[in-house]
Order: structure tokens, then sequence, then C-alpha cells
């Protein structure tokens, strides 16, 4: 499968960089890098849709943005990821790298991955957010859910902190693939399927992790409700922008959650809660 490449100038970059990507994780764009000049956006070529690009950009005219388009290759994916991607260290605890780079000495857990074009290497702020509350988090001897898992980058780091299992679901196949691939190399076990929260019925969790967006979350939080085991079952959500922290608040505390805390990065949010 081909993918397109949006390449997008933004100015001024705070906050319409990630209000851009907020817009387009709304459709069918799946993954995201942000670098010191540009926005780059991947979306495979049979979903590529250039008038709701152009209809997004005219509904974000406050700001200058312009942008080029690419198609390429899966082939080639490699090759640049590598040539972009470097190592992300978070909390001095949680060292994230390509099997290309060295590990780094007296780090808890690291984790390698070769992401290929699924979402999730660690340097989006929504990811290292996640990432600090699993660092946070108790898993020893849990179920735990990565919903949305992407690389399995959550995933991965829940079994090497002790979880009894983890299962993760994705609705795209390059995912699912990868994922199993970053499974083993970092010598963990991930029931990882392809499907979306149908897969959930009758399935229980002591934690979910679900880092997706806004939309989506809003939609299926309820059976995330559903499927936590007891009083106590743990919900940690992001992808999610400052502006979406009050709508995702009352959903989940609609739900039957209760509120425990929120990080924040720029413009970024994440959000813990509780099942009572």
């Amino acid at each position: 499968m081909n993918y397109i490449q949006y390449k997008f100038s933004v100015y001024p970059k705070e906050p319409w960089t990630e209000i851009l990507i907020a817009e387009l994780a709304e459709s069918a764009f799946e993954s995201f890098e942000e670098t010191p000049d540009d926005m780059n956006a991947y979306v495979k070529a049979d979903q590529d849709d250039e008038a709701f690009v152009k209809e997004t950009l005219k509904n974000l005219s406050e700001a200058d943005i312009t942008y080029l388009r690419y198609e390429i290759e899966p082939q080639n994916w490699n090759a640049i990821w590598e040539s972009n991607f470097k190592p992300i260290l978070v909390d001095d605890q949680c060292y994230i790298r390509a099997e290309f780079h060295e590990p780094k000495p007296g780090i808890k857990y690291d984790i390698v991955i070769q992401p290929k074009m699924s979402f999730g290497t660690g340097h989006h702020q929504t990811t290292k957010m996640m990432i600090e509350y699993e660092l946070e988090t108790d898993f020893e001897g849990k179920s735990v859910l990565d919903m949305g898992c992407g690389t399995s980058i959550l995933g991965i780091l829940a079994m090497k902190r002790g979880a009894a299992k983890v299962e993760g679901i994705d609705i795209d196949d390059w995912a699912v693939e990868n994922s199993i691939e970053n499974a083993k190399r970092n010598g963990v076990e991930i029931d990882v399927k392809l499907g979306d929260v149908a897969l959930l019925k009758d399935k229980k969790f002591d934690i979910i992790l679900a880092n997706i967006n806004k939309n989506i979350l809003m939609a299926d939080v309820p059976e995330y409700v559903k499927s936590l085991n007891f009083a106590g079952g743990e919900l940690i959500l992001s992808g999610l922008m400052e502006f979406d922290y009050e709508d995702i608040k009352t959903r989940c505390e609609e739900s039957g959650l209760k509120f425990e805390s929120s990080k924040q990065i720029n413009d970024w949010i994440a959000m813990k809660f509780v099942k009572n």
C-alpha cells in the first residue's frame, strides 16, 4: 500500500500545528511527525482526500498554512524514518530507540521499535504523557488493553512493568503487524488484533490505555467502562487537546468514572480516570 505524505508549513507554529494535527486526526490520517521546520502527515493513498485537507486549511484561516503533497512507497518508509528517528528518554526511566541505536546504560526500561507507518514513536507529546502515566502506575499482575496500539510502545512498557497480559487492538493492519514484530523485539508477548471497540464484548481488563482522538474516545468510553474489571479499574486517555478537557471529563464521569488527574504538554493533554 502506497502512502501520501503532506508536508505542512505552519505559521505561527504554536498553537496552530497542534490544532492542525487534531483536525487531520479526525479523518484517515494515521501518523504525524513534527520537525523544526514543518509537520508531516501520512495517509493511505486510497484514503487520501485532498479536498478535505483544503477545507481544513480554509477553516484555520487565522494561521498561514501551506503544504506540499508527495506519494511515497512503503519500502521507502524505513529509510525515511531511520534518517529522522532519534532515541527518546522519558523521566530518566524509559528509553525508546531503534535497533541501530546503542542501549543507554542504567536505564530501567529499554524499548526497541521499528514503527513502519504506525503511529507512536514516543516523540509526540501525547505518547510521552501516556508513558509518564505508565511509569506512575502499578501494572504488577494486571490485565491491560492498549487500544489503538500503533507501535505498541505502551503495551510493551506495561509488560515490562509486570502486567500479566496485554492485548492490543488497532484498525490498521500495518499497526497490527508492526506491534507483533515490536513485541518480539522486546521479548514480551502481546495479543494483537485487527479491529475496533466491537472486539471488547465480554472482555475485562484492569487497566485500559487509549491514545487515539477525541471523537473516537467520546464514542467508545462507555464500552471501555464496561470492560474495566472492577471498582478501581483505571482508564488513561490521550490524543486530546486542551479544549477537549471538559467534554471528555463530562463523558467519562457520566459513564461511571471518577476523574483522578491530568497532564499537559503545550496544548496536548492526557487524563486518568478510575472506575467507581
